[in-house]
């Protein structure tokens, strides 16, 4: 072993330097390579700022981009005539998201007319004039949030705001009618009561406009020579009287925030919480009330509808009592929200919190997850996947009926459908959330926890009980880029010392998060360009090796310096324990979501078997047959002498190539990629384009296919993803 590879697998075994060789990274302004193009987010057109709406029948929120692109179709000109107001309302949008980004606060209005203020100091005032109008125009307003540290709570908070606001709105109207409806039962038996006859009441009765064209004494003399009629009894009168007060006086349905309030109304009961044991406590001390309520709607509906019957619901409203509630009737009362942050194992009464999710109560708790990476779990191998860090969500799945949405604070916009559906879930629901407000870095909040996702640190993933019956309606991978595969690669283009320009695949790992994190560089160490040698391998083909590694490379990871040059990181085994743990993890997520499921690799596997038996009985079925025949045998051996059979051409094992006579036409390779393989003129499949696709392709058409016909010889891009764990797969097929 050389010196160079001697000192870099020293650091990547002990993760301590040797005196030369390499360099601790310290405070180098280092960053992952794919992270170069983003140091000015301003500069991109993306889905933060989000505009908190504040229109009833407008989305709860609602993308900076997407208000202005509205804007701009209802303003600006088609074509040429309108292509410089589209110029000066980006540049307007540009410099939104920039104030935004400096910290400054209030509505998607008022910030577009200091916007405007910054870029017209200099110009003409028309084009001023026409820019602030043109905000006047702006169809949506509300306050502008960045994704910050506190985005998700803002974000869920307002959406789940307007969400209780159009309930109560809802159930306010159904109360009312009520209330009117039982007012007017106990209205008209007073009219025909003695005290309903007198000429004061009369007179009260009948309005200021008309009272002069009526002598009250004479009416109330004529209405006494006639009976009262029936009347309420006392027990009837009573139990509205009793219903009345409490449709009146009951806190959970607040009013519309422009709806006028008595002094003398009680104040609404608050349903947002910043704890679990909070919201547990409230709900139990609520729960005579809820009962309350609810025997007082029952009540009432039956009266107005005139089929209470005393000897029937006496006895039912009697035994009605809090062991009584059920799924339905708490769906009839506003959701608590608790909102919950903490590091990844600092997250507050988990105890309690597993309590609310299993009790029932109609809760929707935010959990903001500040921080992932701990030093002692990477230090020991492991990755901070505690119950309150990342696993948090996947236990949540395990009650059956929770909602659960698991998502970084960059990506809960997109998922903005789904914090819809988890709001409308009458049930529990989980959402959380990491924010990347714990970690020690010179980027964005956006970037941090964007490179969680990305890296598979923090998957999306949701679980919609509501959805049907099996785990594959229910469990989704949405918005996780190539959920397929282990880590994501984009294309990496740079240019080396003399200029030259290279172009290679390069994923986004767990270990790539870390380094966005400066509390954890001293598991990365750099290589001189000097050192840059064969010997170092992305870290990615080394996890593809044996679990114990090569001896012959170094794992090591991409970054780019202050002034973008690009630069070599060793990874210490540590790390690159914990980045496998993290794959792990993401492969039993996919198995969740239906992807690379094992156990339809293993009974596909089972299949292929029993179908290669059965076909080898037929052919000792075939041959026994033949050689009870000699004579038919030995025509058919004359036949095929006097008109041989066409042989398969001799192909090299580096080429990709299928038996095309003996495809059966199941359409498995084609489903695949249309482009790569085509059927001929037989329904028959043969390779009409070997560079039309991947040679994962290739090798997952040769898994695929059920009579094994697809041999996918060498790949075509020996820096492919993955392509040692292909090239192991592609052995069964060569």
């Amino acid at each position: 072993m050389d010196a160079v590879l001697r000192s870099q697998t020293l650091f990547h075994l002990t993760g301590k330097a040797p005196a030369t060789g390499l360099e601790p990274i310290g405070t180098a302004d280092l960053r992952p390579a794919l992270l170069a193009r983003y140091r000015e987010l301003a500069r991109l057109r993306y889905d933060f700022p989000v505009v908190l709406a504040v229109e009833p029948d407008s989305a709860a929120l609602r993308s900076l981009a997407d208000v202005v692109d509205d804007l701009l179709a209802e303003v600006a000109p088609q074509g040429l005539d309108g292509e410089s107001l589209r110029k000066h309302v980006l540049r307007i949008e540009h410099e939104i998201r920039r104030l935004v980004a400096q910290g400054t606060a209030g509505s998607l209005k008022t910030v577009w007319q200091q916007a405007v203020s910054n870029l017209t100091q200099q110009a003409a005032e028309p084009i001023a004039d026409v820019l602030r109008h043109a905000g006047d125009a702006v169809a949506t307003d509300g306050e502008l949030v960045d994704c910050d540290t506190v985005a998700a709570r803002r974000n869920v908070t307002h959406a789940r705001r307007r969400a209780a606001i159009r309930s109560s709105q809802r159930a306010r109207a159904d109360l009312d009618a009520l209330i009117v409806q039982l007012s007017d039962i106990l209205r008209a038996e007073f009219t025909r009561s003695d005290a309903g006859r007198q000429p004061v009441a009369l007179r009260a009765g009948l309005g200021a406009r008309h009272q002069e064209l009526f002598d009250f004494d004479v009416l109330a003399t004529l209405l006494a020579r006639h009976g009262q009629g029936e009347r309420l009894t006392p027990s009837r009168r009573g139990r509205i009287e009793r219903a009345l007060e409490v449709l009146r006086t009951q806190r959970f349905h607040a009013p519309a925030p422009d709806e006028p309030v008595l002094a003398s109304s009680p104040a609404p009961y608050e349903f947002e919480f910043e704890s679990c044991a909070a919201v547990l406590e409230a709900f139990r001390a609520r729960r005579p009330s809820m009962v309350e309520l609810i025997k007082a709607v029952a009540i009432a509906e039956l009266e107005v509808e005139g089929r209470y019957d005393e000897a029937v619901h006496d006895p039912l409203f009697a035994a009605y009592d809090e062991d009584s509630l059920g799924p339905e009737d708490l769906q009839r009362f506003p959701s608590y929200l608790v909102r919950l942050s903490g590091a990844a194992g600092t997250l507050p009464e988990p105890a309690a919190l597993m309590e609310l999710l299993s009790s029932g109560v109609p809760a929707k708790i935010l959990v903001e997850i500040d921080d992932l990476l701990d030093e002692a779990s990477i230090a020991s191998g492991r990755h901070a996947y505690g119950v309150p860090g990342a696993q948090l969500a996947s236990l949540a799945t395990t009650f059956d009926d929770v909602f659960v949405l698991q998502s970084t604070s960059s990506n809960l916009y997109a998922l903005r459908d789904r914090v819809a559906a988890g709001l409308e879930w009458p049930k529990s629901t989980l959402f959380s959330v990491y924010t990347g407000a714990g970690a020690a870095a010179d980027l964005a909040c956006y970037l941090v926890s964007a490179a969680a996702m990305q890296s598979r640190a923090f998957p999306a993933f949701s679980f919609d009980p509501g959805a049907g019956q099996q785990l594959a309606a229910r469990f989704s991978l949405e918005n996780n880029p190539d959920p397929s595969v282990d880590w994501p690669t984009t294309r990496f283009e740079y240019a080396d010392r003399t200029l030259t320009r290279h172009e290679e695949p390069l994923a986004f790992t767990f270990a790539d998060f870390v380094l966005c994190d400066d509390r954890h560089r001293r598991h990365f160490a750099r290589v001189p360009p000097a050192a840059w040698n064969g010997q170092l391998v992305p870290i990615t083909d080394w996890l593809q090796s044996t679990p114990s590694g090569d001896a012959e490379h170094v794992p090591c990871v991409l970054a780019v310096d202050a002034a973008n040059e690009l630069q070599k990181l060793v990874v210490d085994d540590r790390l690159v324990q914990a980045t496998r743990r993290c794959r792990d993890f993401w492969h039993r997520l996919q198995e969740l979501g239906g992807i690379h499921n094992s156990y339809a690799t293993r009974l596909l596997a089972r299949e292929r078997a029993a179908w290669e038996a059965e076909r080898e009985g037929e052919r000792e079925a075939i041959d026994s047959t033949a050689a009870s025949d000699v004579e038919p045998q030995a025509s058919a051996a004359a036949a095929a002498e006097a008109d041989p059979a066409p042989a398969e051409p001799e192909r090299s094992p580096d080429e990709a190539w299928i038996e095309t006579s003996r495809c059966s036409s199941c359409n498995e390779c084609t489903q695949i990629n249309d482009r790569m393989f085509a059927y001929n003129e037989n329904k028959q499949a043969y390779i009409r384009d070997v560079s039309a696709g991947t040679y994962r392709e290739l090798v997952e058409a040769a898994e695929s296919c059920q009579v094994a016909i697809i041999h996918p010889g060498k790949p075509r891009d020996p820096n492919e993803p993955g392509i040692a764990e292909l090239l192991e797969r592609a052995q069964n097929f060569l």
